[in-house]
């Protein structure tokens, strides 16, 4: 049900601008276009993040309407760097549906939108079905896959990666969500599976998959050739010192080989070929600047790099399609500027009933801290839908409105609350902006404007919703052969790989492993369980044990007395941990809600499920105690900072263990920043501050005074006490000595302990990895 009156948009080439779209409103007015129209649509825009950004707020507002994603490469021109297999992945999927499509959107950046293509026949040509019952001869299989660029790999686990195991392929098609796991009876395919890249496990039959090539460029053999003698035609120099030229010889895909794409074809396209005929185009104001300052950067970075004769450079013109004629193209189909800002009406000038919401942040300082937005209820007259950005953050504004009286009903989409009467709703969408409209009158009121504006990172790779840690220690028993590896019975061995054995008539597979003096242990199959990976420094010097001999045994029987010495003492320590009535803090809610909202960035997944976590265990009646492994800027200080205000929130002090001084200073700054607008005392004692200034922050800790405490071993002195201690955070306990490590020992006992650490000693890794101490991994990167 649409809620803009939209004008009539020319049918052939023609031009017309639409202003006053501030907020969301631009997102919805090209959607109700797009959904209206009886063909396709390409949406244009100056860069990156707003096509990303456009993605979404569309997908939002028509469910049903077909978003086309195709990414940049994200290589600068002339780079020596080939784009992610997963952008690759998305770029050919959308290539080869685009020719089909006949209603839809694909949003795209100006500046990609300007690379030149490989020609539409290309795709089309390379693509093959496979379907269950289908004869496959795997040798005829496994080379069609590397010409068409697919890498051969042990284990697959992205886009373009495929692998044979006796009757079994496994292949990552690209385009498509899951890997593909084909099991052949003979020469016919007998099943069709997806399975999971993180567990390897098998999900669904299928009846056909879809193959896309690899690469947007053959790697046949002919079209290597053809690529060789035209490299040899363009280029003067010695081919014997080009690494492009020497790689592709080989059968090796240099990296950097796509600016080099226009020497595999007699000829090129572009975005515009792939198009159907019938296509509308909306752009967004900028996008005219924003090609140009493309071209410019093409061209110093061509002059700049046109002199290594070990890489030749193809002139810009060959690589990218000139502003000139890209916008030319453009004249061919009926367009429309969108714009935020308003126009003056006139002939092919509209200009729409919205305005930009006023200013409804939480002040959390204020005696009302929803004054704002609860004068912004009372006034406006039409119906009202919030937004939140997850289901967790969605109850969160629920019950800052319930604080209003108000209980707006949950919605699950923007057309399900348009078709209803109701006056407040909810739902959960990705939008950075609201929208206010006068005729209907209605108001999308986003969570970010009311929490305060963030950096909001987009990330290229699609999340994983069903992530899980233990498969990222499970990914790592990977068997490979001449690896070491050790059986539970006879040690430590080499695995060579698999052998076929006949026994008793029948054939089994067995793990055939190499012990010392070149002792052979068959192990079948199912006996996998008995069989872990090596973990000792050095692969290569792996100690293989001799069959029959005592040394194995001797070594098992030692560890098992370490196990018995280290169980005993974790068992008093635990013991103690259960018999006390832990401290279970009261959830802060809205508070915890505001203090987050003032994290300037987007939390990844794993730090957004590790704050959670941490989140979970403070709020139980059981103490505390979390190990969280992540390197150096993934966020593990953010994950430190909202259990601290829990704690403070919850009357409890923080105490904050840092091996050095340095270290201290550093979070101390970083917690006077992140706490500056809360009514938090934050302290730190090291040797930078006097020995007066540390005996005044002794005496007010031991009054309650001071919230949060950082500091070296100096705050396990005897002479420190803090009066309500309620969480100890260790940073990179590994560092602290022997001393100071048995000190911490008895706190865990008593109080909640959150460790921070990059570089975990293996003790504690491994009380963490058995379950005696909770284990979080950050291992998603931030954004760049």
């Amino acid at each position: 049900m649409p809620v803009l009156r939209l004008p009539l948009l020319p049918a052939a080439a023609g031009k017309q601008h639409w202003g006053n779209l501030p907020g969301a409103a631009l997102s919805l007015a090209i959607a109700e276009a797009a959904s209206a129209a009886k063909r396709f649509t390409l949406l244009l825009t100056a860069d990156s993040q707003s096509a990303e950004r456009l993605e979404q707020e569309l997908s939002f507002f028509a469910p049903d309407l077909p978003v086309l994603h195709f990414p940049d490469w994200e290589t600068l021109p002339y780079d020596l760097f080939s784009p992610h297999q997963d952008i690759i992945s998305q770029r050919i999927a959308a290539l080869y549906r685009l020719p089909e499509l006949a209603h839809g959107v694909l949003v795209v950046p100006i500046t990609t939108a300007l690379h030149r293509l490989a020609p539409t026949k290309f795709l089309l040509g390379s693509s093959l079905v496979l379907d269950v019952g289908q004869k496959l001869d795997v040798e005829q299989m496994r080379s069609r896959l590397e010409a068409s660029g697919y890498r051969y790999v042990d284990t697959v686990y992205e886009h373009g990666e495929f692998t044979v195991r006796g009757a079994l392929i496994d292949l990552f098609p690209m385009g498509s969500k899951l890997p593909y796991r084909i099991d052949l009876f003979d020469d016919e395919i007998e099943t069709l599976r997806t399975f999971d890249p993180e567990n390897q496990r098998s999900i669904d039959k299928v009846d056909s998959v879809k193959l896309l090539p690899a690469r947007e460029f053959p790697l046949q053999k002919d079209a290597v050739t053809r690529f060789k003698a035209r490299f040899r035609e363009r280029f003067d120099v010695d081919f014997r010192r080009c690494p492009i030229f020497q790689d592709l010889s080989s059968g090796i895909t240099p990296a950097g080989i796509e600016y080099y794409l226009p020497l595999f074809f007699d000829e090129t396209s572009t975005l515009f070929d792939y198009l159907p005929q019938d296509t509308q185009v909306f752009s967004l104001p900028g996008i005219e600047q924003a090609a140009e300052n493309f071209w410019n950067d093409v061209r110093n970075r061509y002059e700049e790099r046109r002199v290594d004769p070990a890489r030749p450079l193809l002139p810009p013109a060959e690589l990218f399609l000139p502003v000139e004629d890209c916008f030319a193209r453009l004249k061919s189909w009926p367009r429309v500027v969108a714009s935020q800002q308003d126009v003056e009406v006139g002939a092919g000038r509209e200009r729409f009933p919205a305005q930009a919401l006023p200013n409804l942040a939480i002040e959390a300082k204020a005696t009302q801290p929803l004054a704002a937005l609860a004068g912004f209820l009372d006034e406006f007259p039409g119906r009202v839908l919030f937004t939140a950005e997850s289901a967790g953050r969605r109850e969160v504004l629920l019950e800052l409105l319930e604080r209003l009286k108000l209980r707006p009903k949950t919605v699950d989409s923007w057309p399900d609350f348009v078709a209803s009467k109701d006056r407040l709703a909810i739902t959960i969408a990705p939008l950075d902006e609201g929208l206010l409209l006068d005729d209907p009158a209605l108001a999308l009121v986003a969570e970010s404007p009311l929490f305060g504006q963030r950096v909001m990172q987009r990330r290229r790779r699609e999340k994983r919703a069903d992530g899980n840690h233990d498969a990222v220690i499970k990914n790592l028993t990977e068997l490979r052969e001449g690896a070491p590896v050790v059986h539970i019975d006879h040690g430590v061995g080499r695995y060579l790989g698999l052998t076929i054995l006949e026994i008793d008539d029948q054939a089994a597979e067995f793990l055939t492993l190499e012990y010392a003096e070149n002792a052979k242990l068959y192990v079948p199959v199912a006996n996998l369980h008995l069989i872990a990976r090596y973990t000792g420094s050095d692969d290569a010097l792996a100690p293989l044990h001799r069959l029959g001999s005592e040394t194995w045994q001797k070594a098992k029987r030692k560890a098992a007395e370490q196990v018995r010495d280290v169980a005993a003492e974790l068992l008093d320590i635990y013991a103690r941990r259960a018999a006390r009535e832990g401290y279970a803090f009261a959830d802060p809610k809205a508070d915890y809600a505001t203090f987050s909202a003032g994290f300037p960035f987007e939390e990844t997944p794993d730090q957004q499920t590790t704050i959670e976590a941490v989140r979970a265990d403070m709020l139980a009646p059981k103490p505390m105690d979390r190990l969280v492994c992540g390197d150096v800027g993934f966020g593990k200080t953010e994950v430190a900072m909202r259990a601290a205000f829990i704690a403070v929130h919850g009357g409890r002090q923080v105490a904050i263990l840092v091996p050095t001084t340095l270290l201290a200073q550093q979070h101390y700054n970083s917690f006077r920043d992140r706490f500056a607008d809360w009514p938090v005392s934050v302290e730190v004692m090291s040797r930078f501050k006097s020995a007066k200034e540390v005996n005044a922050a002794i005496a007010d800790l031991a009054e309650g005074k001071i919230d949060i405490v950082i500091g070296t071993h100096k705050l396990l002195s005897d002479d420190v006490k803090i009066k309500n201690l309620g969480l100890v955070i260790i940073d990179e306990e590994h560092r602290f000595g022997v001393r100071q490590k048995e000190q911490l020992k008895a706190l865990r006992s008593e109080v909640d302990i959150l460790t921070l650490t990059a570089t975990p000693i293996p003790r504690t890794l491994n009380m963490a990895v058995s379950g005696m101490r909770d284990l979080s991994i950050i291992a998603t990167p931030p954004a760049r």
